[in-house]
């Protein structure tokens, strides 16, 4: 037998051991009081006695929230303490594992953050927690985003923070703007337990957390939006067949000039910002669509998470790329700012001692999680076997075909009194789907992006008797959809019917998306179903056939049977992941050296913030007879160093931001791409840590320092008036994973 496999049976073997010794133990832990059960949990503890640390965890559970652990998920958090990720199907318990695996932790010493993908779950699940964590006291609190900057501190003080990973990056991006220690918020990073692990650690690994500041953006003019708007498709302009880029025509490129008073589009003054606004309003105008890639509410753009359905607050799209699409609605346009510092989630996640998680669906993404972060996954059998029956797509040659089938199908269920959850891919689609079934007289509730904040009410009621309940992408919801509503009250009816019908509207660009939906139904060993319906017609089929057709004949409702049709539409699937897999590749290889660099700013601000250093070094160089006490001669130093420091770094990442543009061209001359932008971000590196203490000596030389500490503003040294955090939208929309402004290189090719 391979080592490997040795090592992984033996590990299953004493973990089943463990687990029925802590079963063993259960009638005596249940005799014990509170202080004896948990004297013998630290007694368990330091002994290093796992099964009888679980049976004392399974006991205090039943006690204070009336959750008795099952096996599975004692076994889920013994593989959360050794660092994997875990499987787990829907209704499994996820949230008390993760809980009792951060109660250990904490009893370890360890300072724990429970990663969330929302706010609402944060306060949700520390709140439900809460007594099973103070039974063995340990503190837990939850941030959310109205918190002040005290608040914050106060909760990140807890042995357990409940947080979605947003909140958590934005904190950490605000603290790389203190100048004095004590305004830090969050302490340094321990244990991170993520729930829905791939969704976090995968579909938004890459997505950039911004911290901006007030100055001067990029976006389009009035007057060049005014032009763009007036274009005509084709004539003027092109988009290619995967509607990812948008091109100008001669003709197009020679009616802006006229219309904007220019000699050439192409000269050297406008290739830089007028053409580059031209191109962004391009992209604005016709390829990002209202009800799918956003929505308008309140008189604002509201960008749409297509990943959950819902509506990402914080996120806005880069490159003027916002306030173009504003200028497209006719709204007040808002600027984009300068961009202070910025992290990506997978950079985060990565500055935690140890990090572990839990999701339905993990083995999909072990690749990317053993790439990526260095993470086994361990799949966790359920407590009741999943009896769903998963149908075989129903796959159809046009959209209106399939769009026919699925509205038939779901009157069909109704009728038969099953709950039915139809999952959409976005907003457009879903109103689609509510107004046919309404036209025939089908009652449905719809959850999208408009009206997400009633989310929890709705999924509580979706597993009603005959509800049909219209959603886009369930992924990530973190609510259960109970049978027969949220008391199960018509439980036996629902069952009797079938229990939850899932039908999906076309396959998401990843499996795993699609096996995320199914799991909806089927918890806990409850019937349920699923089934997906397919068009030839979908973007995944255009884009992973890359124009390949498939000749079949369909039937008389139009849906394709054929073995062969069903093996293209896989094919399909499977390229798309491919790409999606390369695009997380290649774009890692960037960033990685980019949270290398950042690593070092990080040390500098600490050894500044910590220490006189700046101080000494400053004095060495350009020594001042100075009579102010010397604690604030220390904070002046900082705060000069500190000044240069980051104003270095903001115009270092405006570099690379830059060079990334246009660093796939050296490609053309058989150079690296990637190994030329870490030559030229390495050689502009060594700038910044000169040209930093360079500026911060020459201020020191010139400023005034008095009892209230250095005058930077005398200087016309000023940090941003105002500050604010958002995450750049991975953009839909260009091919070569680049940004909207990146794609300006292509007219040129």
């Amino acid at each position: 037998m391979a080592t490997w496999l040795r090592k992984l049976t033996g590990s299953r073997r004493k973990n089943t051991a463990e687990i029925s010794r802590a079963t063993t133990l259960g009638d005596h832990t249940a005799t014990l009081t509170d202080a004896d059960l948990r004297r013998t949990f630290d007694t368990a503890l330091r002994d290093n006695d796992t099964a009888t640390m679980l049976a004392t965890l399974r006991e205090a559970s039943t006690r204070t929230i009336g959750l008795t652990p099952f096996d599975c998920q004692l076994r889920g958090a013994q593989e959360l303490l050794k660092g994997n990720v875990i499987q787990m199907a829907t209704g499994e318990g996820k949230t008390l594992v993760g809980a009792l695996a951060a109660i250990i932790y904490a009893h370890q010493g360890r300072k724990i953050h429970c990663i969330t993908v929302n706010s609402y779950l944060a306060g949700r699940d520390a709140d439900w927690m809460g007594p099973l964590f103070n039974f063995f006291d340990v503190t837990v609190g939850a941030i959310h985003e109205h918190m002040t900057a005290d608040q914050r501190r106060a909760t990140y003080s807890n042995d357990v923070v409940f947080g979605s990973i947003n909140e958590i990056g934005f904190d950490v991006l605000r603290d790389h703007l203190i100048t004095r220690r004590e305004d830090q918020v969050q302490p340094t990073p321990d244990v991170a337990i993520v729930d829905e692990a791939d969704s976090v650690m995968v579909d938004e690994a890459l997505v950039p957390l911004v911290l901006a500041g007030s100055a001067p953006g990029h976006a389009p003019t009035g007057r060049i939006s005014e032009v763009v708007r007036n274009l005509t498709k084709d004539e003027d302009y092109s988009i290619d067949d995967d509607q990812r880029n948008v091109f100008l025509t001669d003709k197009g490129a020679h009616t802006i000039e006229k219309r904007l008073g220019l000699s050439s589009l192409y000269d050297a003054e406008n290739i830089s910002t007028t053409l580059v606004q031209v191109n962004v309003a391009l992209h604005a105008k016709e390829l990002l669509v209202k009800d799918v890639h956003y929505i308008v509410r309140d008189g604002k753009v509201a960008l749409v998470d297509n990943s959950k359905g819902r509506i990402a607050d914080l996120q806005r799209w880069p490159d003027g790329l916002q306030s173009a699409v504003e200028a497209k609605e006719g709204l007040d346009v808002t600027d984009g700012g300068r961009v202070l510092d910025t992290i990506t989630i997978q950079a985060l996640l990565g500055r935690y001692t140890n990090l572990c998680g839990m999701t339905g669906t993990a083995t999909a993404a072990s690749e990317q999680l053993r790439q990526f972060y260095g993470l086994g996954v361990a799949v966790i059998d359920p407590h009741v076997p999943c009896i769903r029956d998963d149908e075989a797509d129903r796959i159809f040659s046009t959209a209106d075909d399939r769009r026919r089938g699925i509205i038939e199908h779901i009157q069909q269920l109704q009728q038969a009194g099953r709950p039915v959850l139809v999952g959409t891919h976005n907003v457009a689609e879903s109103e689609d789907i509510q107004d046919a079934l309404q036209a025939i007289g089908v009652d449905c509730v719809v959850l999208n992006a408009k009206n997400h904040e009633k989310e929890a009410r709705i999924i509580a009621d979706a597993g009603l008797p005959g509800r049909v309940t219209v959603s886009t992408q369930m992924a990530g919801r973190g609510t259960d959809i109970k049978l027969g509503g949220a008391h199960e009250q018509y439980r036996d009816d629902v069952v009797t019917a079938g229990g939850l019908a899932v039908v999906g509207f076309g396959r998401h660009r990843s499996a795993r998306l699609d096996d995320q939906l199914r799991g909806r139904a089927g918890r806990q060993g409850d019937p349920g179903s699923s089934v997906i319906f397919v068009s030839l017609e979908d973007d995944v089929i255009a884009v992973g056939g890359a124009g390949e057709s498939i000749n079949a004949i369909p039937d008389n409702n139009g849906q394709l049977t054929q073995k062969k049709v069903y093996s293209f539409v896989d094919h399909c699937q499977r390229v798309t992941e491919g790409q999606m897999l390369q695009i997380h590749a290649n774009t890692w290889k960037y960033n990685k050296l980019i949270n290398d660099q950042r690593v070092i700013i990080d040390e500098r601000r600490s050894d500044i913030l910590d220490s006189d250093v700046a101080l000494k070094e400053l004095q060495r160089r350009a020594h001042r007879d100075l009579t102010v006490p010397r604690d604030v001669q220390v904070q002046a130093a900082r705060d000069v160093e500190l000044f240069h420091l980051d104003e270095h770094w903001a115009r270092h990442l405006e570099y690379l931001d830059d060079i990334r543009e246009s660093i796939h061209l050296r490609a053309l001359a058989r150079e690296n791409p990637v190994d030329e932008f870490h030559r030229m971000s390495i050689a502009e590196f060594k700038n910044l840590a000169t040209g930093a203490v360079d500026d911060a000596v020459e201020t020191w030389r010139h400023i005034t320092i008095d009892n209230n500490g250095a005058h930077l503003g005398e200087r016309g040294l000023r940090r941003p008036s105002s500050t604010w955090t958002y995450m750049v939208n991975d953009n839909p929309l260009s091919g070569n994973n680049g940004s909207v402004v990146g794609s300006v290189v292509n007219l040129f090719r």
